[in-house]
């Protein structure tokens, strides 16, 4: 027979573990061994569940990622612009590799509290959470990052841009509207077979899009930062650059 857990036991005992190994796995990096006993966490849970503690532990798992991910929203605002798409693009990966081993561990919880009461599922509310705590937040600031960034050759690397266009895309497919070009680099079939003669309609639009940012107070990274002579390269290129993407 399972010993009663009172609230308070939850509280003091239960929580407590639960919170620390969450915190580990939240700010892991990958690769990280993480000193944790996921039996005892899993078990940790299990035992919550059983004892009806479901409402508070969902309540309390979502408050905690939620403070994490607006700390993690305002590391990234005071990020310089030369930084700013591979941070991030760090942050994405370690919130999506986070949740690999989040809810696994929240299994029981899942199942029993949050897919019969709520008729939601553990996994999607979470990359929810980081949707409307960081990707909004930020899109608009890293949109014409990574449109500068793309007809600028090795500026960043194309796995960065592919994560950041493909996680953007499953957190909020809408979002496509904003750049189709770019987006259609690296999701499939999300434009209809492109001809020759829109490659540069294709390429003025995105062009459009980052004057229309820079109109609306979103400013383009540092070009200071550009080497002696890739001023020139970058004017006379940019265009063309984007363009052969399409093809």
């Amino acid at each position: 027979v399972m010993n009663v857990i009172t609230i308070e036991d939850y509280k003091s005992t239960y929580w407590p573990k639960l919170d620390s190994a969450i915190d580990q796995l939240l700010t892991q990096s990958p690769g990280d061994y993480i000193p944790i006993s996921y039996e005892q966490i899993y078990s940790c849970v299990y035992k919550c569940v059983c004892q009806q503690h479901s409402e508070q532990m969902y309540s309390d798992l979502i408050k905690k990622i939620t403070n994490h991910l607006e700390r993690v929203s305002k590391e990234l605002q005071a990020s310089p612009p030369d930084v700013y798409i591979e941070r991030f693009n760090v942050a994405l990966g370690q919130y999506m590799g986070a949740l690999q081993s989040i809810v696994p561990l929240f299994i029981y919880m899942n199942k029993f509290y949050i897919e019969t009461k709520l008729n939601r599922d553990l996994k999607d509310d979470l990359i929810k959470l980081f949707t409307e705590h960081v990707a909004e937040k930020h899109i608009y600031n890293l949109m014409p990052l990574l449109l500068e960034a793309q007809s600028t050759p090795f500026q960043i690397t194309p796995s960065t841009m592919a994560n950041i266009v493909k996680g953007l895309y499953t957190l909020r497919p809408e979002w496509v509207q904003m750049a189709p070009a770019l987006f259609s680099k690296f999701i499939p079939n999300i434009l209809p077979p492109a001809v020759e003669s829109e490659l540069q309609e294709y390429a003025a639009q995105d062009q459009k899009l980052q004057r229309e940012l820079i109109q609306n107070g979103f400013t383009r990274g540092d070009q200071s930062r550009k080497r002696a002579g890739e001023e020139l390269t970058y004017n006379g290129s940019s265009a063309c650059a984007s363009s052969r993407g399409y093809r």
